[in-house]
């Protein structure tokens, strides 16, 4: 029985005929509208009756595979009773350099022409290959006839090249396959409430709809989201996620159910800057012998791993890269189209400058979305859709690079610009964008563009930071929308202006809607009402709140009202650090203490009398890098003579996705209500919820500062084993307003005195 292949004409002659280095010099980056806006340039010049745009398909079978092929070509020229199919390229380099066009580019055109032959029954048709230049928009055309047999030789023979490649997929494909119905659930029994979520999760992804679902700590929310998803679609997946410790969980949920049975391919992508193999992240030929002949080596190194490899980690991709000589970040990347499923941060999914770009809208429809930890997204999409300039990072450039007419004029119309709004009494805080800066930094950009194009290893790495900042300026120009402000902050030195996005919600809708089916989940979605709006939730998602697993009994919850605000820390200091010693004294063993900041963490740690206390103190140091974090952790050991009391930071690196179990750790205090510190941005959301006549408060500080709490509190019983001792310190947690926001299995607390 022949086998299906449906395939892109560009996707089948890029693999079969790019070649040589990785290089970002020639990517024009300022707008993924440039080549767009060049090709359309030229086809507004088409003669009447020409046309463009065109989309092809037709089958050819080669070896057993019949292949579905398929593209859109540019343009159709009929003259004097010829055709020709027009293939267009936009390049930054001079077209006066380029002598007969690129291989892959010809065979693009060559499979247009094909199937278009092929459809209209003509003999022989001709191929037009047409440069432009991105910067002087200069063209230069190629053009050649062939007979319909020497088209069908040429894809024939890129076909038979491509196919040990498509035979290696179909195989894992139908491997995979066979192995989904007799999966079963990788553990003897269910926990509580796991069950209930993992059905959930089966309905959603086979009916293609959303789900929101809360499911506490201990829950087993990898795996019960994991297993039903694979279990409901023979799509492709990403488990999205903000932590790369959540991360390493998935590759184990994935392995466990690769021991029942499952056979399956997924990656974890690792950034850039964290895997590259050279000392600094210069992507070019001539820094890097990994970038240096790329597309010479990569199918080799496709194939290769794609034979011999499942669960494809960051170890693993660098052997690999290692032996074939290729980057590893670009071969993750160009995996991640390859695999069945793909584990990485929010970033490649929902950040406009690194999402990954070639998902078709087509594939996102056969695609699931895991998204975990999804609380975090709601202030990581804040970030990611928001972007600053700073007047005196321009002023620096124009000082370093005098010498550069074009780029020092660009300059200067930006600062005009800064100095505009400095003098204007508009307001600092704008509803509207102020069209005439975004247009002198739009201008910036290309003259910025065209001279790192040029030679882009002499500028600066300011340089190249003011470029990327101002990239990205632009880009979220285009997405500023009633849920943004325009936001001016002056000092006597300096203007910053800022592009601030409140509420995320309509943009992470706006970015999941395309795919099949989505799955937020986290411990912490509490209240539930907030996050769901939040994170783009509608009438018709599925809502899902589950119980805690745990019993009310494993928890010794106390609370001390003590006032830690900031007029009465120096006056309750001492009283705080005598809390911390009763509760360690009255239950011995590992503790974690979380403060709002570090400079109260810190001033706590100076007060604590750790003489009288038998006992070691750690405490957490800021931009702890990832081996400093594990000798942390390694502190909680179960068997040590001398208990361990770290002192960390709510919201931070300790506050979430660590599993110290059993008696690694006895007890959790938190000081404060994890209130953010008072800053124009939480004011600005603050005014903007109380607007639409909801708690502005709550939801610029209480629920975010709440949600830190929660998932400090989280990291004390995480199996049905554990016990421990919560304590709370701040009198807020015995107001109305906080007993009704406390955690179900947190309210059977006493209060110490």
């Amino acid at each position: 029985m022949k086998k299906t292949v449906k395939i892109s004409i560009r996707e089948l002659v890029e693999f079969v005929y790019k070649e040589g280095s990785i290089d970002v010099r020639f990517q024009a980056r300022s707008s993924m509208t440039i080549g767009t806006r060049l090709h359309q340039k030229l086809q507004k010049e088409y003669k009447e009756g020409d046309e463009k745009e065109v989309f092809l398909k037709g089958e050819r079978v080669v070896e057993d595979i019949v292949y579905q092929l398929e593209g859109r070509c540019d343009g159709i020229h009929y003259e004097n009773g010829e055709v020709i199919v027009e293939e267009i390229k936009s390049t930054a380099r001079p077209v006066a350099q380029i002598e007969e066009g690129a291989r892959v580019h010809w065979a693009q055109g060559e499979c247009y022409a094909y199937l278009l032959a092929k459809e209209r029954q003509l003999k022989d048709i001709g191929v037009q290959l047409t440069y432009i230049e991105v910067e002087s928009e200069k063209t230069k055309s190629f053009t050649r006839t062939y007979t319909m047999e020497e088209l069908q030789h040429i894809v024939d023979k890129t076909l038979v090249a491509y196919t040990p490649f498509a035979s290696l997929l179909l195989t894992n494909q139908e491997n995979r396959i066979k192995s989904v119905p007799d999966l079963g659930f990788p553990y003897p029994t269910y926990r509580k409430g796991q069950k209930k979520l993992a059905g959930a999760v089966f309905k959603t992804v086979a009916e293609s709809r959303s789900l929101y679902a809360n499911a506490p700590t201990g829950t087993g929310k990898t795996i019960s989201t994991l297993f039903p998803m694979i279990k409901a679609t023979d799509g492709k997946w990403f488990y999205v996620t903000a932590k790369t410790t959540t991360r390493t969980v998935a590759e184990e949920a994935l392995l466990l159910l690769e021991r029942e049975g499952l056979s399956h391919r997924a990656i974890t992508i690792t950034a850039k800057d964290k895997i590259c193999f050279q000392e600094e992240t210069i992507c070019q030929k001539e820094y890097c012998e990994f970038a240096n002949g790329y597309y010479d080596r990569i199918n080799g190194a496709l194939i290769d791993i794609l034979t011999y490899e499942t669960i494809i980690t960051r170890p693993i991709i660098e052997t690999y890269a290692r032996k074939h000589r290729v980057c590893p970040f670009e071969f993750s990347i160009d995996l991640a189209y390859l695999v069945d499923g793909v584990i990485c941060d929010y970033n490649y999914i929902f950040d406009p400058k690194v999402s990954l770009k070639r998902i078709s809208d087509e594939g996102k429809k056969k695609t699931t979305l895991l998204i975990d930890e999804a609380h975090n997204l709601v202030s990581r999409g804040r970030e990611m859709y928001s972007a600053t300039l700073r007047k005196s990072d321009f002023l620096e450039i124009k000082r370093m690079y005098p010498e550069y007419v074009a780029l020092k004029q660009s300059i200067v119309g930006v600062n005009k610009q800064f100095l505009r709004l400095k003098k204007e009494q508009g307001g600092d805080v704008r509803n509207e964008m102020d069209t005439e800066l975004v247009d002198k930094v739009q201008s910036f950009v290309e003259i910025a563009e065209k001279l790192l194009g040029e030679s882009e290893g002499k500028w600066s790495e300011d340089f190249l930071q003011l470029y990327f900042g101002a990239l990205n300026f632009i880009r979220i120009s285009n997405l500023f929308s009633d849920e943004h402000r325009f936001v001016i902050d002056q000092t006597p030195e300096d203007v910053e202006v800022k592009l601030f996005c409140i509420d995320p919600s309509k943009l992470i809708k706006q970015i999941t809607r395309s795919f099949q089916s989505k799955v937020f989940f986290s411990a912490t979605l509490h209240p539930f009402s907030y996050y769901f709006q939040q994170l783009g939730g509608c009438e018709e998602d599925y809502r899902f709140l589950i119980p805690s697993p745990f019993e009310k009994e494993q928890w010794q919850v106390g609370i001390h009202p003590i006032s830690t605000r900031f007029k009465d820390r120096e006056r309750t200091l001492s009283s705080i650090t005598r809390s911390i010693s009763e509760a360690f004294n009255e239950n011995k063993g590992n503790y974690l203490v979380f403060f709002s900041s570090y400079a109260y963490m810190q001033e706590a740690f100076e007060e604590m009398n750790q003489d009288t206390m038998n006992a070691e103190f750690i405490i957490q140091e800021p931009n702890m890098k990832e081996v400093e974090r594990e000798k942390f952790l390694n502190e909680y050991q179960s068997d040590r003579d001398r208990p361990v009391i770290g002192f960390a930071v709510l919201g931070g690196i300790f506050s979430e996705g660590i599993d110290l179990r059993g008696d690694r750790l006895k007890g959790v205090i938190v000081v404060g209500v994890g209130l953010p510190q008072l800053s124009r941005d939480h004011e600005i959301i603050k005014d903007y919820f109380n607007e639409l006549g909801l708690n502005g408060f709550n939801h610029a500080y209480v629920y975010p500062g709440l949600n830190k709490v929660y998932q400090s509190g989280g990291r004390l019983i995480r199996s049905e084993e554990d016990t421990g001792v919560l304590r709370l310190i701040d009198d807020r947690y015995l107001s109305p307003k906080y007993q009704s926001l406390l955690l179900e299995e947190w309210k059977d607390y006493r209060i110490i005195t």
